[in-house]
């Protein structure tokens, strides 16, 4: 589900971004262990990806559900359940990630420039 290598190109942005900050200023491939730099990532892109996967797992585990419920011999209790806890574990992980996001804006809007 998860793209690892949109993870590891973030990660190897965040790295770089953290060695410039520091004044460590190394080139890119010593960073990235020789590999090619990361492609650019758009934020929003991602985010939309993401809710977008969240939403699929809810509609999932609801249709899931609602078979179940109906007497679908063709899905058990156990599958339901899996479904179920995905898509509350996912729906958390999101709502944590906004409420990060809208922290970090507020914080941003009160620094004084």
């Amino acid at each position: 589900m998860i793209d690892t290598s949109r993870i590891e190109a973030m990660v190897s942005q965040l790295k770089a971004a953290a060695a410039r900050a520091q004044g460590n200023v190394a080139p890119v491939e010593s960073i990235t262990g020789g590999e090619k730099p990361a492609q650019r990532v758009d934020f929003a892109s991602v985010l939309k990806n993401s809710l977008d996967e969240v939403s699929a797992s809810q509609e999932k585990s609801k249709k899931m559900s609602e078979a179940f419920s109906m007497g679908d011999d063709n899905i058990n209790l156990s599958d339901v359940m899996i479904a179920m806890q995905k898509s509350s574990i996912s729906f958390q992980t999101s709502l944590q990630v906004r409420n990060k996001l809208v922290s970090a804006y507020r914080d941003i809007m009160t620094m004084q420039v």
